[in-house]
Formats: structure tokens, sequence, C-alpha cells
């Protein structure tokens, strides 16, 4: 005998059914009679976080910002700076300069903020004024007069030493002759003709010679070659002091000059570094006086005619600056969201060009600062995600941030290659950058990376939720009128800003919150004035919300239309009237990434005599996730402590999700697998209208599950589909009545008694629904009622305990 149930079993009040925005909330008709929001609202844990980041100038404070993707991240960082109005310490200009002792080495002047522009355009003044003056001094008569003098006195000396030994030469009978490339030797003059020394052999075997007078012949003219010699050498340092002494001339001529320029510079740029930079410019100058002179210049023009402006035809380029990091003297604190954080975009690089012979060049004037100098004394945001995939990127911030160090240096196996050795000064920064990210990064960050913890000691969570409060929801017209003002889109009157709100809960997942994913109720809003303007309003109403909300419901759900399509062809099989043994209708939810919605499933179980336990198909075929594993081994256990006090649970049974072909997991349906076995052990039909979703414990306690709007709208659509009866339903856990918000359809639908919500906090409470026989508890004497559910399960599995028993105990 089953014990059926008499009494109508509890639903959910219809005003629980979904929340409704008061429009008492709001004081306005539109929401252009109200203030724009200032600020951002929602993440004060993030916010709290963020104040201690920036404002704790220590070592390693930078901050990792932990939000989901689409959530507008990093435009939530840029307005929280913003609203924090963090004091930074200014940060200087930056210049690098030419190494005058070691080239490859440039070297890094720092000056006071703004100083660093103007002190690169005084110094090409500078240069460009003394390539102008300097060829004019040494064009002067004075000048050319001074130089003349010098000239003359020397090659008077040297004159004279020449003409004494050609003298010498002539009373001796030898003269000097020119002989081409072979250069000037000294000759015999024989019969008024020079003779080489070599040919006087055939003069003696002429007998035009004695032999006697060529041997001291060729010995005078072996002591004359040596002290030609010796005089060609005095004449080379005679030379060389000319030489000298006209070098002298020229720097004493241009010494007061490139003083007097010099010492303005070091004036007006009196940091120390700068002024040892400019005692080697003027030392270079002075040194190199060559570079100025007309004829050099002249053939360097002609030069930059032909080819571009480069390292090889700029002379003066070594004197020139290259100011890496600029600022305005009275600028604001730096914060520099880079998008795209390659190691060239970060850290800064090297240039190279190229010359006609293919050979790389590379000097101080190529080196380009990137983001993270540009930061300096400020804040700099990247994307997690984008470092980690960066080459080279990770390493080398890590490296900055414990050093507090920039090199500059190129990530390029071109310059590798080419041999291009630039080793830039290292730049002292004092740099917090604000990495943004999942959680996920940052837990594994966090574990795996050891020097991640020391350099990124604060973590900021940005909430996706918030508290529905009616200053929230004031802030929610807040939001949508700073969005109307700036993107110029209609005003939003109270209903539609009603609608938005709701959706914000919606989003949120339960009635007392409201979501943070601003990008979305952005996204809605922008939608919203889209189908206001068709319609030729100014003027956003609910309407224009609501047709928003469901044409981004028609962009998406395709593939929701597809499954529908095949289940009311029986292509997909639910049955959503009737009773089967066995069989239950789950929920499962389908998140594509931009679109979720609900869908019913088919799960059905089988029992049999033996000792394998329950089989989870879905995991034999390697299609069941962990959590879903987790939960059918929960149903064993709800079993054991249910029905196995007083006997062994031997049972073989088999679960499965039927025509499920792309994995399942998740523990939602774990209730609904449980009355699925008890139907098959106790033999009870169960209800095909109603619809189950629900977790459970080994106690029997129903647990609050995820996505329940949408199992409950999916089977609904399911039984609009295959026709409405007035007695479906689902079966819910009581935990999640406070999440629903339903769409309006299902609500008057199930205020109209057409469709049921029941809430349960039981397995029993749930049985009892779908099979309307009492569920039953057990007595004083250890035994269930008779007739009710849990005694039909019972007697089922002593059955099976006591059939296993005997049929072991047969002879083979």
């Amino acid at each position: 005998m089953k014990l059926k149930l008499a009494s109508k079993f509890c639903e959910v009040p219809p005003e629980q059914l979904r929340w409704q925005c008061d429009l008492s909330l709001f004081t306005f008709e539109t929401t252009r009679e109200m203030a724009p929001l200032e600020g951002v609202i929602g993440q004060e844990r993030a916010l709290h976080a963020l104040e201690l980041g920036v404002e704790l100038h220590a070592p390693g404070y930078n901050i990792f910002v932990c939000g989901l993707s689409g959530t507008g991240r990093m435009t939530t960082v840029k307005n929280l700076l913003k609203q924090i109005h963090p004091l930074c310490p200014p940060a200087p200009d930056r210049c690098y300069v030419h190494n005058f002792i070691h080239p490859e080495q440039p070297h890094l002047l720092t000056l006071p903020r703004g100083q660093g522009g103007a002190f690169a355009k005084d110094m090409d003044r500078a240069i460009e004024f003394l390539s102008a003056r300097i060829p004019q001094l040494f064009e002067a008569d004075q000048f050319i007069r001074a130089r003349q003098r010098i000239l003359e006195r020397y090659g008077e000396q040297e004159k004279e030493m020449l003409e004494g030994f050609r003298e010498q030469l002539k009373k001796e009978e030898f003269t000097l002759a020119d002989l081409g490339p072979a250069g000037t030797a000294v000759l015999p003059v024989i019969q008024g003709q020079a003779v080489p020394v070599e040919q006087l052999e055939k003069l003696v075997e002429a007998g035009q010679l004695p032999e006697e007078k060529a041997r001291e012949i060729e010995a005078e003219q072996d002591r004359l070659q040596h002290r030609f010699a010796e005089l060609y050498r005095r004449t080379l340092q005679i030379q060389r002091a000319l030489n000298l002494e006209l070098e002298l001339l020229e720097r004493e001529t241009a010494s007061v000059m490139v003083d007097t320029l010099i010492e303005e510079l070091k004036q007006k740029y009196p940091q120390p570094d700068v002024e040892e930079h400019l005692e080697a410019v003027r030392t270079s100058i002075l040194d190199n006086l060559h570079l100025f002179k007309p004829k050099v210049q002249a053939a360097v023009e002609e030069l930059q005619q032909k080819l571009p402006v480069t390292a090889a035809t700029d002379s003066f380029r070594q004197y020139r600056v290259n100011p890496v990091l600029t600022h305005e003297a009275d600028g604001e604190c730096p914060v520099v969201m880079e998008v795209n954080p390659s190691y060239a975009n970060l850290f800064g690089t090297v240039q190279r060009s190229v010359d006609l012979r293919g050979v790389v060049h590379a000097d101080f004037m190529d080196i380009r600062g990137g983001s993270l100098l540009q930061a300096d004394g400020g804040y700099l945001v990247l994307s997690a995600l984008d470092v980690l995939l960066e080459p080279g990127v990770w390493p080398a911030l890590k490296r900055t941030l414990l050093h507090r160090r920039l090199e500059i240096q190129s990530f390029d196996w071109l310059t590798r290659l080419a041999g291009v050795g630039l080793k830039p000064e290292p730049i002292e920064i004092n740099v917090k950058v604000i990495l943004v990210g999942e959680k996920y990064l940052y837990d594994l960050l966090y574990a795996y990376e050891e020097d991640f913890k020391k350099i990124f000691k604060v973590k900021a969570d940005l909430d996706t939720e918030m508290e529905r409060s009616v200053a929230g929801v004031q802030q929610y017209a807040a939001l949508l009128r700073k969005l109307c003002e700036e993107e110029k889109l209609c005003d939003f009157d109270r209903t539609a800003v009603a609608a938005v709100v709701e959706y914000g809960v919606r989003r949120a997942g339960r009635q007392d919150k409201l979501s943070t994913r601003f990008s979305e109720i952005a996204d809605l809003a922008r939608e919203a004035h889209f189908w206001a303007r068709r319609a030729g309003t100014m003027v956003c109403t609910r309407e224009h919300v609501e047709q928003a909300i469901e044409a981004r419901i028609e962009r998406h759900n395709l593939a929701e239309e597809k499954i529908q399509e095949m289940i009311e062809k029986n292509v997909l099989l639910i049955d959503v009237t009737g009773e089967r043994i066995g069989q239950v209708n789950g929920l499962s939810v389908f998140d594509l990434g931009s679109y979720t919605f609900g869908r019913p499933v088919r799960i059905t179980a089988s029992t049999a005599m033996g000792r394998g336990g329950i089989i989870n198909i879905e995991r034999e075929a390697n299609l069941s996730g962990r959590l879903h594993d987790k939960g059918v081994q929960i149903l064993t256990g709800y079993l054991r402590q249910k029905f196995a006090q007083n006997k062994p649970l031997s049972l073989a049974a088999s679960i499965c999700f039927e025509q499920s072909y792309t994995g399942v997991d998740g523990d939602s349906a774990s209730s609904t697998e449980i009355y699925a076995l008890l139907s098959a052990l106790a033999n009870l039909p169960i209800r095909q209208d109603i619809a189950v979703t629900g977790s459970v414990n080994q106690k029997g306690d129903i647990q609050a599950i995820g996505g329940v709007n949408y199992k409950i709208e999916g089977f609904y659509a399911v039984c609009k589909a295959k026709g409405v009866t007035s007695s479906q339903g689902v079966i819910i856990p009581k935990e999640n009545v406070a999440d629903l918000m339903l769409r309006e359809e299902v609500v008057e639908a199930i205020k109209a008694g057409k469709f049921h919500l029941y809430p349960v906090e039981t397995i029993d409470q749930g049985i009892e629904i779908l099979t309307g026989v009492k569920a039953g508890e057990r007595g004083p004497d250890g035994n269930f009622e008779e007739g009710t559910v849990n005694y039909l399960v019972d007697q089922r599995l002593r059955e099976l305990a006591e059939g296993l028993r005997g049929f072991e105990r047969q002879p083979e």
C-alpha cells in the first residue's frame, strides 16, 4: 500500500519571483535632471587596496588588480586612480649624451623637471653657432696673417737646411735627384750628368771611369745619403712642430668663443653631471676643430645632399643631446596605460640605421624610451596576461622592479647578429606598476613565481556585485546620466532606469545584489538608445530597454533555438507529461561565453543486484567533470547513512545523462540523480511534468545551485512549446528563492497557475512532490512507515542484500 499525500505542496509566492524596482526611489522624470556620477561605485574594497598601494612608496608595493574579463577593469583602475588623486614625487628629465671615452656606453644626464628638452635645444643652437662662427674666425685676416707668419718661419728653416745641403753636394760633385715613386736620392755627377750608382760598373767596364774612383764615389754617396736621411727626419720634426703651432693657434683663436658658450651653459644648467659633460664637449671641440673648417663642412654638406642625415653624415652628432624623457614643469602625475606591452614599447629600444655597405650603426642618439620610463614618478597600468605572453617582458619587468633600475636595450635578434653592442647607462626609476588580470593568474604567480610576492605586495579585488541599496540604485541612475552626457545618448526616464537596474540585479544573480559589470550596463544603455532613436523619440523608456535585451538575446541564441527545435521534433527526448520509473527531468545550463541559457536533460537510473555500487556512465565515458564525480559519490554516502545502518548496501546501479555528448560538470544535478535512483529502487513512477535542480549533501539536505533563473526559464520554454498543462513546474532549493529574477513571461504564467515553482529543503520533500507518495520517517523500531517511499526503497535494498547473499551461498 502506498501512502498518498492529500495536502498541496508549498510554492514560491508570486512577490518573490522577481524583484521590481520601485519608481518612487527616483525623484526625477529623466536622467537629465540629475548630476552625473563622480568616481567609481561598488568597489570600496579595491579602492582601499589601491589607496594603500599608490600612497605607500616603499619597495615592492606594486599592485595586482584581480577582476573578471569584460568587467571594464582597465577603465575602473583609471577612474579609481583619478578618484584617489595620488601625490607623486615629480620625476626629473632624462637625457643620453655621448661618452667620449667609451662611446659604446652612453652617459645619462638627470636634469630638473622641464629642462631636458631645453638643454637639448640649447646644445643644438650652440653647435650651429660654432659651426657658423668658427670658420669665420679661420678666414679672418688676423688669423690668416698669424698663420702665414708661422708658415714662413718654418718654411725658411726648412729652406735654409736644404739649400746648405745642396751647396755641399755641389762642391762634392753630387746632386739631389727626384726618382719618382722611389723618392729623392743623392746621385754623383759625372761629366755633367747625374748617374745612378748601379751604372758605375758599366762606366768602369767601358774604361770611362777608374775602378778605384768608382769605389770612392760609392762610399761618398752612401755617406751623403745617410746625411740626407738625417736631414729629412729633421724636416719632419719641423713639420710636426709647424702643425702643433698651427693647432695651438687655432685653439687660441676658437677657445674664447667655445669657452664662452660652455660657461653660459654651465651657468644655466649647474648640475654636476651636466658640467662634467660640458667639459668633455669643450675638450672634444677644441681637439677636433678640423670639423669646423670650411672644406670639411663643404664635403659633409655635399654628402648630406646625396644621403639622409645619419650618424655617418652628421659631423657634430657626438655633441648633441638625446632627451629620452621630458616633462612640463608643472605636469600632473603620469598614469600610463600600455595596451601593447611589447619589449620595445615597455622598456624602450635602440634603433638602428644601415649604411650603403649594409653595416648596422647605433649610438646614443638612437636610444628611445618606453612606457615604463614615461611613467617614471607615476603609475603604469598593464594587462597581466599580455605581459606574460610577450617574449622577454616578464623577466625584464621583474629585474626592473626588484632593482628599480631601467636598462634600455634592443630585444632584437638583428641587433645581436649585427654586433651593435650599445650599453646605455641604467636609469634609476620610481614607478608603481599596476597589473590587471584574472584571479587565477594572481594565484599561479604567487604560488610558482618566487619574486612575484616581493614586487606585488598589494592585491586589489574588483567585485562583480554590490549591495542593492537605495544609494546603489540611485548611483546606477547617476551612471546612466554620465553615460548619456559623455556619449550623447538619449535621456532615460524613470521606467527605463528601473529596467536597467532590474537587469543589473538579474546579472548579479541575487535579488539583494547589483552587478558591477558596468561595461554590460553601458552596452545595454547604448542599445536602448539605438531603439529609442529608431522609434523617433529622444527619451528611452522601459520598452526600449526591454527591446534591447530581447534583441541581444536574438543575436546570440542560435544554439538555444537549435536545441529547442530538436526537443520539439523529439530528436532530443524530453517528456513534460506522464510518469516514468527511474527517469527525471534534470536542468542544465549552457554557457557560451556571450550567452547563457538553460535546458532540461533526461536523467535515468537503473538498479540490479550486485556489489558494484553506483556507476557514473558519464565518468566511464570520460564526459564527467570532477565536481560531477563528487556529486555521484555523495549519492552513495546518502544511501549508506539512510538505508545501510542495519544491512549491507548491496547494489549495482548506473546513472546516465541521456543524449549528452559534450560533457557534464557541477553537482547541481545530484538531487535529481537521487530521485531517479529512489524511483528505480521503490518502483515508483516520477512525474515528467516536473523538472528538478539542486545539490545535495550526504544527509539529504538540498543545497543552493547557480543559474537557477536560466534553468527555470529553459524548462518553461520546453513546456510552452509542447503544450502547457497547468501542472508543470520546477523543484528548486529553498536557498535559491532569493536569487529569482525570472522573465515577466514566466512570472505571469506562475501567477496564472499555469506553471509552478516548488522550493524544497530536503530529498524527502522533493520525492513527495515527484511521486505523490509520502517520503516516510524512520520509527522507534528502526523501520520506515509502511507504504512510504523510503519504506519501499529500504525493502528493495534488503531484498537485494538477501538475494545476493543467497546467490553467493549456492554451490557452483
